[in-house]
């Protein structure tokens, strides 16, 4: 049996689960089992993980910097930020998933710290104390994506850098990402996706911009699903990716 941390020993309850869609949590804790099988129900998640990462690091320095993995899931983003030299801490809220990334542990050999909190939470007894944040495919998953990117800028330290990666809400995306993925191509379970959760990237600069950040850069995320690789484009009509910064002043 892993044991999963709440973070803060003092923290109240309804201060952990603020910003939280049990439904959500409920759906990933069902694929825990799976998250680290190459070729089951996350295969998407690790085919995807090395165009993140890089683009990653092509734009921020891991080696040595303290990096929040919000959302973390099973740990296959945190996973590769560690083999890069950083300092990675992991928080979700889902148990099932948080379990399969701390047990992946003994395999990996990486050091891991997990949390079972959230961003806002932690934003409150953890401010300024990251270098770099990932929140990938968490905003399509929460209630308040705005609370998310405010809870973000607090938690990181000036001169900081934060990637988001998730779908656009548009008719492509309703097609690609849910009827194709879910239904014919069979990427991802069926029920993974609600369109309406989809956020669209001048929702996420406008919550951005409010809370502080300096947009970076937009890019899109394709699939070809013959070479079973994705690639970086300028379409950002279905997946995509946001780098912003937190100005030093």
């Amino acid at each position: 049996m892993v044991n999963i941390t709440a973070y803060g020993e003092n923290m109240d309850q309804a201060d952990v689960d603020i910003n939280v869609d049990i439904n959500e949590i409920n759906k990933f804790d069902k694929l825990a089992s799976k998250w680290w099988d190459l070729s089951g129900e996350s295969k998407s998640l690790h085919d995807i993980n090395p165009l993140r990462s890089g683009y990653i690091k092509e734009r921020a320095e891991l080696k040595n910097a303290r990096v929040l993995d919000l959302g973390c899931g099973g740990g296959i983003l945190s996973e590769a930020m560690a083999a890069a030299g950083a300092d990675v801490t992991g928080i979700d809220m889902g148990k099932e998933p948080l379990a399969a990334a701390k047990l992946h542990l003994e395999k990996s050999g990486y050091k891991i710290d997990y949390y079972q909190t959230t961003a806002e939470s932690m934003a409150v007894s953890d401010p300024e104390s990251f270098d770099l944040i990932t929140c990938m495919e968490l905003l399509e998953h929460v209630p308040n994506p705005g609370s998310v990117i405010n809870a973000c800028y607090k938690l990181l330290k000036p001169g900081g850098n934060i990637f988001f990666a998730t779908i656009n809400r548009t008719f492509k995306s309703f097609v690609f990402a849910i009827i194709g993925a879910e239904y014919i191509l069979r990427l991802l379970p069926r029920g993974t996706h609600k369109f309406n959760k989809f956020v669209k990237p001048l929702e996420i600069e406008q919550w951005a911009e409010k809370a502080g950040f300096i947009k970076k850069d937009l890019s899109g995320m394709e699939y070809n699903p013959f070479t079973q690789k994705y690639f970086l484009s300028n379409n950002t009509k279905v997946n995509y990716l946001m780098h912003f910064y937190k100005n030093l002043s």
